[in-house]
């Protein structure tokens, strides 16, 4: 299967959204809302609940089901009060002492006037600067598609997963192409290119694992799901504060690593 095919897949109208995932692993939820700046974003849904017996608080970026939603929510593109309500909700779980589990699948940041407006750059850059320093474990889950600063702005994470049709990428294969041919129709040629698939990210050590998909027994999906997101917080809560900063920062420095010979 080409990067084209998996790119198609994470697009299908019937994949499960970011609210989907949410509902399917936590338990006793409490949705939170707004950025106390400007508003409350749609496309970034998040709370508190229970992950097992852990408390956690989550994010998810979402697309929504059905065509309204999708508007309402401006088919996953988050503007600034998204990424400042996801940081808002971080820092009250570090304050907290809860876990952090997020759930990215967008093509990018909302690129409106508005969002420019209100400091759509300056929220991405705020929201990595912050989960870097973030004193407790971060976990998240690629769903979907994972595009640009507007999924990195969630995933600057101890552990990243990927499921298997999910791609991560600097930029849309179409605006690659775009750029680097002038034709937008060569987005399979770009996507191949750019190395976006989750085997992709697995051997850049982007990501740790894939994540087999499921979608007809969804319910096995979310339980196995959990499992993993349980092991990896009883590892992640072992380490004290110190280790856990520095080994997600060398995660992150290992990025780019290649051999001389």
């Amino acid at each position: 299967m080409t990067a084209y095919d998996r790119l198609r897949l994470t697009r299908q109208n019937h994949r499960p959204t970011g609210a989907d995932y949410v509902n399917g692993i936590f338990v006793d939820r409490v949705d939170l809302h707004g950025d106390r700046r400007f508003g409350d974003d749609p496309a970034i849904v998040g709370g508190v609940g229970f992950l097992g017996d852990i408390p956690v608080t989550y994010i998810a970026i979402d697309k929504g089901g059905d065509i309204q939603e999708r508007i309402a929510k401006n088919f996953g593109c988050p503007k600034p009060e998204g990424y400042r309500k996801a940081l808002r909700l971080m820092k009250q779980a570090e304050k907290f002492g809860r876990p952090v589990i997020c759930f990215v699948d967008t093509q990018g940041a909302y690129a409106g006037a508005e969002a420019e407006e209100r400091g759509q750059g300056e929220a991405i850059a705020e929201n990595i600067l912050e989960m870097m320093g973030l004193k407790v474990p971060v976990i998240t889950i690629v769903i979907g598609e994972g595009g640009s600063g507007g999924a990195l702005a969630l995933a600057a994470a101890d552990r990243v997963y990927m499921l298997e049709n999910a791609v991560y990428s600097v930029i849309s294969p179409e605006g690659c192409a775009s750029i680097l041919w002038k034709d937008a129709g060569k987005v399979a040629n770009a996507a191949d290119a750019l190395h976006i698939t989750a085997q992709d990210m697995v051997d850049f050590k982007v990501a740790e694992n894939i994540i087999p998909e499921n979608f007809e027994h969804f319910d096995t999906m979310c339980d196995d799901m959990r499992n993993i997101l349980q092991n990896d917080l009883y590892q992640l809560t072992k380490q004290s504060t110190h280790e856990l900063l520095d080994n997600r920062y060398k995660r992150f420095r290992k990025f780019g690593e290649f051999d001389k010979k």
